[in-house]
């Protein structure tokens, strides 16, 4: 998009050579979009840049300054959505939003935002700097909070020996610690904690000092180390008007496991952003982090690294801890749940010297999980590796992983071009985001280099169609793609509570199975035990659907057959479906109907 913007402006006498040569230099040393630069080095106006765009995509431009967006409107797309794809909904018509946006070609953007309102999107452009301002302007008093229901947990948390950590995450000293036991009053001659409001100086010494009071220190402790124990993959502290909620996500599922007294918000969440070194004076805007301690749990010393997001909410600031642990990274790719003719069809195409795999599914399926399984089944002395990650979870020995950094210009796309010049073996693009990045990514396919990667699509065959919109051609899609894997994670059924508990033959009939299996077929769930935390469930599967890039398949893409036709003839090839892999589990006695009802369509 870059360069034809630039092209256009030259062309029409817009601006000089010189003017874009020195824009796209700026461009490399400071990062962001070319009409955003040219706009501010003073080179063009906005005025201009949107009329261009507009000429160029053939949409129309508007100026948000004639505009005044209904509240109902603002809350269809929350403020996170619109900074991240730059876009604001400007106002709603029946079953269609009109959208204004900088980049109407980001069809990521339009498929999440259309998925998330329910809506038809009709696109208009806009300019970076007007809508940034936008923005700023109508989501700074319209902020909400998305209540989630929740399975309360009513267990009790139990004593941990804990290493403290102190504001750089070295370790100070080693308490036993219980949530019956912390004593939640301040400490002697300390003062109240007082909620700081947007609008009040912030004290940082004040904040400083709650933060490393006792209490707050082992409460902190006892979150992080009993996620561990629990097996919870993300903690959520959220502030609301009258309570502090704290949650776990264990097994994918969100459970209640606390609710502290209000007054220690600031305190807990300044704890928090202490460890993980981000600026605890500011309130206002998102902020990313991460938290590496070592605990002494169960006479063991374990190393934890977790991933802090903070986000202004409406009564304060929203924490989410991701619990990134190496020894639940299972890089066995026989564990993690393939059906064996899925397997050795995925080994096979890892293992081609060139080409491309893709992994598909939503935001926590373990596809990350997958693909590093991969990586450590190729990884050997002979081999370069090189990956570009956003974020890097886990260091993987021998492989060369570089973190995105969109804010200097460092995206998917131009970690790909230095790649190719880093003489690799096999690439791994964190993500498939734009036309640019799939464009290189397929080049680098096509001229001796295993790539893998990942996008967002429901199923393996609408991948291709998915492609082809991002504007690959047929051909060169047919040519590159080796095998495409769509993936979901279910629960499975506790081991200790598991019990026989027969299921309708009309229901089962209903999800997949025939007439025969359905007289015969045995179903388990879980009664719930201490082990599981009395919910049935105790860890997860994967389920996976494998299509190989057939030659008959191939010929399908060339001549622009849907995803249906793709479809049909993968399952022709021998293709076991998401559903499918779901009955295997069934009939394996892994998991329940339930859960693969939830997580799949027939």
């Amino acid at each position: 998009m870059s360069a034809k913007l630039g092209e256009i402006l030259v062309r029409e006498n817009l601006i000089s050579p010189q003017h874009l040569r020195e824009a796209l230099e700026y461009q490399r040393e400071h990062g962001g979009r070319l009409g955003f630069n040219l706009v501010k080095l003073g080179l063009v106006s906005d005025d201009m840049i949107t009329a261009v765009l507009s000429r160029q995509y053939g949409i129309p431009s508007v100026n948000l300054e004639l505009f005044q967006i209904d509240a109902s409107v603002l809350r269809l797309i929350p403020q996170e959505v619109a900074q991240k794809y730059s876009v604001l909904p400007l106002s709603r018509v029946g079953a269609t939003l009109t959208l204004a946006m900088v980049d109407p070609t980001n069809v990521f953007a339009m498929d999440d935002i259309k998925f998330m309102t329910g809506l038809n999107v009709e696109p208009v452009v806009v300019a970076e700097a007007s809508i940034q301002h936008a923005i700023s302007k109508y989501y700074s008093n319209s902020r909400e909070i998305d209540l989630a229901a929740v399975t309360v947990d009513e267990s009790v948390l139990e004593s941990v020996s804990v290493l403290s950590a102190n504001g750089n995450g070295a370790i100070t000293n080693a308490d036993l610690v219980s949530l019956d036991t912390i004593d939640f009053a301040p400490a002697e001659g300390s003062e109240e904690v007082e909620v700081v409001e947007d609008n009040e100086e912030i004290d940082l010494s004040t904040l400083s000092r709650m933060s490393a009071d006792a209490p707050v220190v082992r409460l902190v402790n006892v979150l992080l180390v009993d996620a561990l124990r629990r097996g919870a993959s993300d903690i959520h502290v959220e502030p609301y008007e009258k309570e502090l909620r704290i949650r776990f996500r264990i097994d994918g599922v969100l459970y209640d496991v606390m609710h502290p007294p209000l007054k220690l918000r600031d305190a807990l969440i300044s704890r928090i952003k202490i460890m993980s070194k981000l600026d605890i004076s500011e309130k206002r805007l998102p902020q990313d982090g991460r938290i590496k301690i070592k605990v002494k749990v169960d006479a063991r010393s374990r190393e934890l690294d977790f991933r802090v997001s903070t986000l202004p909410t409406l009564f304060g600031e929203k924490v989410v801890l991701r619990l990134l642990d190496k020894e639940n990274l299972m890089l066995d790719m026989t564990k993690l749940g393939f059906e064996p003719e899925s397997l050795v069809k995925f080994k096979r195409n890892i293992s081609k010297p060139y080409g491309m795999v893709l992994v598909t599914g939503p935001t926590g399926s373990g596809k990350t999980n997958t693909l590093y399984s991969a990586l450590q089944a190729l990884n050997t002395v002979d081999t370069n590796i090189m990956t570009a990650e956003d974020p890097v979870e886990f260091n993987l020995v021998g492989i060369n992983q570089v973190q995105m950094k969109e804010q200097i210009g460092l995206n998917f796309a131009a970690a790909l071009r230095a790649f190719l010049r880093q003489d690799p073996n096999i690439i791994l693009v964190g993500e498939i985001r734009d036309f640019e990045t799939a464009e290189i990514a397929i080049k680098a396919a096509l001229t001796g280099h295993m790539v893998l990667s990942t996008l967002h699509t429901n199923d393996a065959p609408s991948t291709i169609s998915r492609l082809m919109n991002m504007g690959i051609e047929p051909f060169l899609v047919a040519t590159s793609v080796n095998l495409i894997q769509a993936q979901r994670l279910i629960r499975r059924i506790c081991k200790d509570c598991k019990r026989e508990n027969p299921t309708p033959a009309e229901a089962l009939a209903e999800i997949g199975f025939t007439l025969e299996e359905t007289k015969t077929l045995k179903t388990y769930k879980g009664q719930g035990c201490s082990t599981c935390n009395n919910t049935g469930y105790k860890g997860r599967v994967g389920l996976y659907e494998v299509m190989e890039i057939t030659d008959e398949i191939r010929e399908l893409i060339l001549i622009g057959a849907s995803a249906l036709e793709l479809r049909k003839k993968a399952i022709e090839d021998g293709m076991i479906t998401l559903r499918e892999s779901g009955l295997h589990k069934i009939r394996a006695g892994i998991t329940t109907v339930e859960e693969v009802v939830r997580e799949t369509v027939a």
